[in-house]
C-alpha cells in the first residue's frame, strides 16, 4: 500500500470518533468554519462607548476562552476584555485610539461550528467563511459507524459570559439539566411531562417540585396549558410576581429610609481643561507597577542601591494595575483636599441607641477623608469605600479604583469587608456621566451614607463666551447634603473649594513638595 493512501486512512482511522459524531448530526465530513464577530459588551455604569487602548492579539493569533483581547478606557476606568470564543482571530475592526460604540463589533474570530442541527436557529451575526472545503457527501463514508466502547462523548465547555450562545443555552433546557429530584423526576415521566417546560420551579434555585408538576397537569387537563414545546414560546397568560433578590431589598429598604433625611440641591459645572492638558504627561509616568504591560528594566550606569536598599514598590494585585490615568481619581483626591479644609464633610452623625433618643444628636468627626463610591454590578448596587483618601496618590487611588470594580463584576461579587467598611464613608460620589447625555442628576442620600452625595454628570467640550468662545471641557455635578446638619451656604462654598482645586491641579505639586 502505498504512502499516499496510508496517509488518508491513517488520519481517516484518528478522527473516526469525530467523524461518527458529525455524521450523526449533520451530513458534513468535519465541523463548519464560522467567523465569529466579537461586540463590545456593556461594562457598567451605563457606558455608551469605549476607546481601544491595546490590543492583546494580532490577526492571525489563535485565542483560548477567557484569553485577553483587548483594553478599553471609558471616561470611568479601563477594563480588560477576554475571548468569548476559542478560534483564530481574523481580522481587528477597532485601532488602538479608536472609540468604539457598545454593540459594535471589535473583532472577528473563527471557530467551529460545534452546534447540533437546531443550534443554528438565531445565529445571524455568525458568517459563513467562503473559503471554506465543500464537505463530501454522506454517502461516501455511511459504512462507517461507531464502534461500541470507541465513541467517547466530548466534555463540553463553559461557555463564556459574552458569547452569544450563552444566552441561548440558559434559555433551552431540557428534561436532564433541570432542577429536580428524583423521585419528581420519575413521577413526571409517569405523567408524561416535559420538565423542561416547569423550569425554573417554584423551589431553592429554581427547584422543580411535585406541587409544580401538578400544577402543570391541572393547567393542562383545564385546557389552559399551551401547545407550545418550547419554553421561549410561552407567552404568560397571568401577573407575574418576582421575588426581589438580596441586593435590590437591600436598596429598596435604604430608598425608604432615605425619605427621613431633609435634601438640600446644589448643582453646578466645573472645568476640567487644565486637568485634561496635564493627564498626557501624567500618563507618561505612570510607575511601573501600578502597570499592566510595564517596560523592561534597563540597566543603569550608576546603582542607585549602592549604599542602602531603595525602598521596594507596594505588592499590586493584578486587578489593580492599569494602563492609563482617567479624570475620576482626580476628582477624589481634589475632594479630599477640600474634605480636609472642611471638617464638616469628614463627619457622619453619630449613631445612638434608642434609649438615648432624648439626648441631642451628634457628630464625628474623621481624622481623614473616607469617600464611597457607587459602584453598578451584575448583582446590584454597592457603595464600597475609599478609606484615607488624602493619604493617596492619584496612581494609588486610580489602582484602588480598577481593584473596586474588578471584585464588583465578580459573581457572585468579590466585595468584601475590607471594600466595605461597616462606618462607611462621610461623602458617597457617583459617577453616571456616560449614561446617556445627562449633565445633571438627583442623587439620594441614605442613613449612614454620610453628610452629603454628589453626582458626576457627562464631560463635554463647549465654547465659554466668558472666555471669548474659548473651548473649554466642563462637566456638571450634583449635590445633595443632609439639610439637618448641612447649611445651603456652606455647601455652596464647600464645592467652590472642590473648584478651586480641580480647575487648577497644579496646586496638588505644591501640597506635595
Amino acid at each position: 500500500m502505498s504512502a499516499f493512501v496510508v496517509r488518508p486512512l491513517r488520519r481517516l482511522l484518528l478522527r473516526r470518533p469525530v467523524l461518527a459524531r458529525h455524521l450523526h448530526r449533520s451530513s458534513a465530513w468535519a465541523a463548519r468554519k464560522l467567523v465569529q464577530p466579537f461586540k463590545l459588551a456593556d461594562i457598567g455604569e451605563g457606558i455608551t462607548e469605549c476607546e481601544v487602548i491595546k490590543w492583546s492579539v494580532k490577526p492571525s493569533s489563535a485565542v483560548q476562552v477567557f484569553d485577553p483581547l483587548c483594553e478599553v478606557q471609558s471616561d470611568k476606568a479601563s477594563v480588560e476584555i477576554t475571548s468569548p470564543f476559542e478560534g483564530v482571530v481574523t481580522e481587528l475592526l477597532v485601532k488602538e485610539g479608536e472609540v468604539a460604540k457598545v454593540g459594535s463589533n471589535l473583532c472577528l474570530i473563527e471557530v467551529e461550528d460545534e452546534s447540533s442541527e437546531d443550534a443554528g436557529e438565531g445565529y445571524s451575526d455568525q458568517l459563513p467563511l467562503q473559503k471554506s472545503e465543500p464537505a463530501p457527501t454522506e454517502s461516501k463514508y455511511e459504512e462507517l459507524e461507531p464502534q461500541e466502547g470507541i465513541v467517547k462523548e466530548v466534555p463540553e465547555r463553559r461557555l463564556h459570559p459574552l458569547d452569544p450562545r450563552a444566552q441561548a443555552e440558559r434559555l433551552k433546557v431540557d428534561g436532564s439539566n433541570v432542577l429536580a429530584l428524583p423521585s419528581v423526576r420519575h413521577f413526571a415521566k409517569q405523567s408524561g411531562v416535559d420538565l423542561s417546560l416547569l423550569a425554573p420551579g417554584s423551589g431553592k434555585g429554581g427547584r422543580i417540585g411535585k406541587k409544580d408538576v401538578e400544577s402543570y397537569l391541572s393547567r393542562a387537563s383545564s385546557g389552559s396549558a399551551s401547545s407550545s414545546s418550547s419554553p421561549s414560546q410561552m407567552a404568560p397568560e397571568n401577573d407575574v410576581v418576582v421575588e426581589l433578590g438580596r441586593t435590590r431589598h437591600a436598596m429598596w429598604k435604604a430608598m425608604a429610609k432615605s425619605l427621613e433625611i431633609p435634601h438640600f440641591g446644589y448643582s453646578t459645572y466645573l472645568d476640567l481643561t487644565n486637568l485634561h492638558n496635564m493627564l498626557p504627561l501624567l500618563n507618561t509616568h505612570i510607575p511601573p507597577h501600578y502597570l499592566l504591560n510595564p517596560p523592561e528594566d534597563k540597566p543603569m550606569s550608576v546603582n542607585p542601591s549602592a549604599i542602602h536598599p531603595a525602598p521596594s514598590p507596594p505588592d499590586v494585585p493584578p486587578t489593580a494595575k492599569y494602563s492609563r490615568l482617567t479624570y475620576l481619581p482626580f476628582l477624589l483626591k481634589t475632594l479630599s483636599r477640600a474634605m480636609t479644609d472642611w471638617p464638616l464633610f469628614r463627619s457622619s452623625i453619630t449613631p445612638s441607641p434608642e434609649s438615648s433618643a432624648s439626648q441631642k444628636p451628634t457628630l464625628t468627626v474623621r481624622p481623614h477623608a473616607d469617600i464611597s463610591i457607587a459602584l453598578s454590578t451584575p448583582t446590584g448596587l454597592y457603595t464600597p469605600t475609599l478609606q484615607r483618601v488624602d493619604t493617596h496618590s492619584v496612581y494609588a487611588l486610580a489602582a484602588r479604583l480598577a481593584h473596586v470594580s474588578a471584585l464588583g463584576r465578580r459573581t457572585p461579587s468579590g466585595l468584601g469587608p475590607a471594600e466595605m467598611p461597616r462606618a462607611g464613608g462621610t461623602l458617597t460620589l457617583s459617577n453616571v456621566g456616560a449614561l446617556g447625555r445627562g449633565e445633571f442628576a438627583h442623587p439620594v442620600l441614605v442613613p449612614g451614607g454620610g453628610v452629603a452625595i454628589v453626582a458626576i454628570g457627562r464631560a463635554r467640550w463647549v465654547r465659554d463666551e466668558e472666555r471669548h468662545g474659548e473651548r473649554r471641557l466642563q462637566v456638571g455635578v450634583s449635590w445633595s447634603a443632609d439639610h439637618r446638619v448641612v447649611e445651603g451656604a456652606e455647601l455652596a462654598a464647600f464645592v467652590e473649594c472642590w473648584r478651586a482645586y480641580i480647575e487648577y491641579p497644579e496646586r496638588l505639586v505644591a501640597d506635595a513638595v
